[in-house]
């Protein structure tokens, strides 16, 4: 009797082993096709040929939602205003509204001052809140509303663009049929590891939105370096559909507008804009925690995408671990090895290029040496925030 019982828990035990290792096997294969289906198509992205000469083929509208943030407007307003974008006259062929929502600092005085020197700036000044439209998107409402061009141009006011072209460079993405304009939202490098975190996050997820959108599958964008015209803003009533969120803004409203053939993407590095990064774990938390509570409101084919990314992301390192432990003995060590040697080979050298690749392209270089810690590490980044997702609880603040 205990023979048998040994015997029945053997058997099992290695049915289980061959189990992780088959589901090692497929987890593997699935983030193949994604680095080979999807991200493969940043890796190879080519930017537009020929460069912008400061010609306008179309006015702009450049929009920016400012809350106490006299100090980054003092820093950044000049970038914006100084775009070299005319008309064939050579008259500035664009505007700067800066939406002031309720500062209670020397913001208006600094936009009424800096309105005389550049006729192009137009202040608006909002006194109250919007009751139950919490963040930004009721100021940033009433600046497309107010906008007296088409196509607007959005971005934050503690963002800098690369470039006097940066206007130039997203008009681009206009091109026939195009509604919605994606860019790059790039964190200023500084020194320690916080900063390399926040880097690789913000990289990895334009990996993501950026090969998705080329790959005709567009789900987000971000308000650092987005673009998009008034009418389709108007079409889908803006925000309406979701306005009680704080977030998404950004990503809700680009995931509810964009269709597979809408969507362009405008990649180089004088398209990008800077933002100063976190400075503390905490801050940092509390901004992610924002930023992934719109998850959960994507289109259901979206959430199935990233989560079955995420998810054999997870299963790869798990699975592999768990195989190297006990699936040993369930195969004769030359093809569980040569098998799983090469499976893992494969993967580090398809990630390899496509990643350092990416990296270049987004001007990330200097976090190729760290891609293999922190692809490690997003399986506890999986753990801890995905949770955050669905979480219930709407923060009014913005910033």
């Amino acid at each position: 009797m205990r023979a048998n019982r040994f015997d029945t828990l053997r058997y099992m035990s290695l049915h289980l082993s061959l189990i992780i290792w088959i589901g090692f096997l497929i987890a593997s294969c699935i983030q193949l096709f994604y680095y080979l289906f999807f991200f493969r198509r940043l890796a190879v992205y080519v930017p537009p040929s020929e460069a912008p000469d400061g010609h306008a083929n179309f006015p702009l509208s450049i929009i920016v939602c400012a809350r106490n943030a006299e100090h980054h407007l003092r820093k950044n307003l000049h970038h914006w205003l100084q775009q070299r974008y005319a008309d064939a006259s050579g008259n500035l062929s664009y505007e700067v509204i800066i939406v002031d929502h309720c500062s209670e600092d020397d913001t208006a005085r600094l936009l009424q001052d800096m309105s005389k020197v550049y006729p192009h700036l137009r202040p608006i000044r909002l006194y109250q809140q919007a009751k139950g439209i919490p963040g930004k998107k009721f100021p940033l409402s009433i600046g497309i509303k107010s906008a007296a061009y088409e196509h607007v141009l959005l971005t934050d006011a503690d963002c800098r663009p690369a470039s006097v072209w940066w206007a130039a460079w997203m008009s681009k993405g206009f091109t026939a049929g195009k509604e919605i304009v994606l860019g790059y939202g790039a964190y200023e490098k500084r020194p320690g590891w916080l900063n390399k975190v926040i880097r690789y996050d913000a990289f990895f997820s334009a990996l993501q939105y950026l090969s998705f959108a080329l790959a005709g599958f567009p789900y987000m964008g971000v308000g650092r370096n987005l673009a998009y015209q008034k009418n389709l803003f108007f079409k889908h009533k803006g925000f309406v559909a979701h306005q009680h969120l704080a977030s998404g803004d950004d990503d809700l409203f680009v995931n509810q507008a964009a269709t597979s053939h809408n969507v362009s993407v405008i990649i180089h590095p004088e398209a990008f804009t800077y933002t100063p990064a976190r400075t503390s774990w905490k801050s940092w938390w509390q901004q992610k925690k924002r930023h992934l509570s719109t998850g959960k409101y994507y289109r259901r084919g979206d959430q199935l995408r990233l989560a079955l990314y995420a998810s054999s992301h997870i299963t790869y390192y798990t699975f592999l671990i768990l195989s190297l432990i006990f699936s040993t003995h369930v195969l004769q060590p030359a093809i569980f090895w040569s098998i799983t040697g090469g499976v893992i080979f494969i993967r580090i050298v398809v990630q390899h290029i496509i990643l350092r690749k990416s990296m270049q392209l987004l001007q990330e270089s200097d976090l190729k040496p760290y891609y293999l810690l922190f692809d490690m590490a997003y399986c506890v980044y999986y753990l801890l925030f995905a949770p955050l997702t669905w979480r219930k609880k709407v923060d009014i603040h913005w910033s």
